[in-house]
């Protein structure tokens, strides 16, 4: 079968252009403000939502959403609101595929065949389980595959040519290149080395091949747009949110601040595809 990510990245692929996948923290900095802004993406130039599930230990995350998270959680989000959060956001979209990211002890704690029901029945269209490799499998993946979510595996800088099979043996929906070694937000993505492992995993798997943890501005996307299929923004929407707060509660830019960012970030994403149309060129 295929889902809304399958769907959204074929009607890009037909359009000639990469898909802006946008990343937020569900519940910051409450809940209201939190549904406002995934609700305003879609407008602002996103083609694909990931919705980051709050975790008091998330490893792969730099400080601005660490601080996020924490946010979050100071506010009372469970895995739970956003689960009702996807599926408030469902009731006025229908189309735009939403991805869940996070860690597994929440889902753990919450119950696999549960969440992967409840998350089914909240129009989630794929996952993004940071902390579960691929030995691990039969723990989330396989069942997640078996309910109609995508699962949505990363690839780094060292992830060579003997482990990428590993990696990709059960990936849908895209694959998710992390362009640097480190944590998000830690550095902008090098377009020519990022070109470079792109077609490399391409080698690997007839998948689209979306690229994230380096991507901050408008120039920086549009450079890499040019050389994936897809650009993942997160840390600086998220930094873009923080600075609109006001004594740590969501001000009256706030929901603004990020689709603001979204939307110049977009600018760049599709600027690229019309670079790559008026050179002859293509992904």
């Amino acid at each position: 079968m295929t889902t809304r990510i399958d769907r959204r990245f074929a009607a890009l692929r037909a359009e000639g252009r990469a898909a802006l996948v946008t990343f937020v923290m569900a519940g910051d900095p409450d809940a209201a403000t939190s549904l406002a802004i995934v609700r305003a993406l879609p407008k602002a130039g996103a083609d694909v939502i990931e919705i980051g599930m709050p975790f008091s230990d998330p490893m792969a995350d730099g400080p601005a959403i660490q601080a996020a998270g924490l946010r979050a959680l100071r506010g009372g989000q469970t895995l739970r609101k956003t689960l009702a959060l996807a599926r408030a956001f469902r009731e006025t979209d229908a189309d735009t595929p939403i991805v869940l990211m996070g860690y597994y002890n929440p889902i753990y704690v919450y119950g696999v065949e549960a969440f992967l029901r409840d998350a089914g029945a909240a129009g989630v269209d794929g996952l993004i389980v940071v902390d579960l490799p691929p030995e691990e499998d039969e723990e989330l993946c396989l069942p997640a595959l078996k309910a109609g979510l995508n699962f949505i595996r990363l690839a780094t800088p060292t992830t060579d040519d003997k482990r990428l099979p590993a990696v990709l043996a059960n990936t849908s929906g895209f694959v998710y290149y992390v362009s640097i070694t480190g944590v998000t937000g830690a550095a902008a993505a090098d377009p020519a080395k990022t070109g470079a492992a792109v077609a490399r995993i391409k080698r690997h798997t007839h998948l689209p091949v979306a690229v994230g943890f380096g991507v901050k501005d408008a120039t920086n996307a549009a450079a890499i747009a040019g050389v994936a299929d897809g650009v993942v923004v997160g840390s600086a929407l998220v930094e873009a949110l923080r600075a609109s707060l006001v004594d740590g509660k969501a001000g009256p830019r706030t929901v603004d601040a990020v689709a603001s960012l979204a939307r110049t970030i977009a600018a760049g994403v599709h600027s690229a595809a019309k670079a790559n149309e008026q050179t002859g060129a293509s992904r």
